[in-house]
């Protein structure tokens, strides 16, 4: 059965980050994630995380969103640090990593052995503390215009020249049905390559249910294949958030 895990960022706007993961708790998932790390109260992070016993899927490097920019590196490896220290207080071991804008004036070729650079200087700090990065391809039509990085095969491309076990790929499901479809065959070729799945419906970024995507049968895909990694819910409602985590829960049985 597919693990599920809630995005704590687009559920239950207005209330505490603590609240949030009770609530996560209380609906019976067993994980959630987050985005950045320096806007929380790491101590109340960290308390109820311990109190709840749930596990933090995953969570993103910081700063995010700068790898195709010139002259960051030592910013970029300082971060990989930074948020690994954060993880592990969280008892989590992956990071997420987006690449960022593509880069005026430069071709997709000078920026991606740049790209390529970056990632094999941060992969290894990673895993000297025990992390494994998550490389996201995002849609640029809908949520990233401009975005750099847009699909799988691109991402398999970067962890093939940087050929580390600890870089993976993050398949965010909506991104890449917004981007180009296809997602079983993907799914099915790449899985060896992916270290953790984002799901929302298409279009509107909301409930699984109602849209094109039938996630029940994706679902079911990712657990014949084998996955034994965490899905996570990163959608904002338009009923209630309740009923819409309830309801995605019911599609992995």
């Amino acid at each position: 059965m597919v693990k599920l895990s809630v995005c704590v960022e687009t559920f239950w706007k207005g209330q505490s980050l603590p609240e949030k993961v009770r609530r996560v708790k209380e609906l019976g998932f067993p994980a959630f994630e987050f985005w950045g790390w320096r806007n929380k109260n790491l101590e109340e992070l960290v308390q109820v995380q311990q109190e709840t016993g749930l596990t933090v899927s995953a969570m993103c490097t910081e700063p995010n969103f700068v790898l195709t920019a010139e002259g960051n590196e030592k910013v970029l490896l300082e971060g990989v640090v930074a948020s690994a220290a954060v993880a592990r207080k969280l008892q989590c071991s992956r990071l997420i990593v987006t690449t960022g804008s593509v880069v005026a004036g430069e071709t997709r070729e000078q920026t991606r052995r740049r790209v390529v650079r970056k990632l094999r200087l941060m992969v290894q700090a990673a895993t000297e503390h025990g992390m494994e990065l998550l490389l996201e391809p995002l849609n640029p039509v809908v949520n990233h215009p401009g975005y750099w990085l847009t699909k799988v095969a691109q991402a398999v491309d970067l962890l093939e020249e940087v050929n580390a076990p600890g870089l993976k790929i993050l398949f965010d499901i909506y991104h890449q049905q917004v981007t180009e479809g296809n997602l079983l065959a993907k799914i099915e070729r790449y899985l060896p390559l992916i270290g953790h799945f984002h799901a929302a419906g298409v279009p509107g970024r909301c409930e699984l249910v109602g849209g094109e995507l039938n996630y029940r049968a994706i679902f079911s895909a990712i657990d014949r294949l084998g996955y034994t990694g965490y899905v996570g819910l990163e959608f904002t409602p338009v009923g209630k958030d309740e009923d819409a985590l309830r309801q995605a829960l019911s599609l992995t049985g």
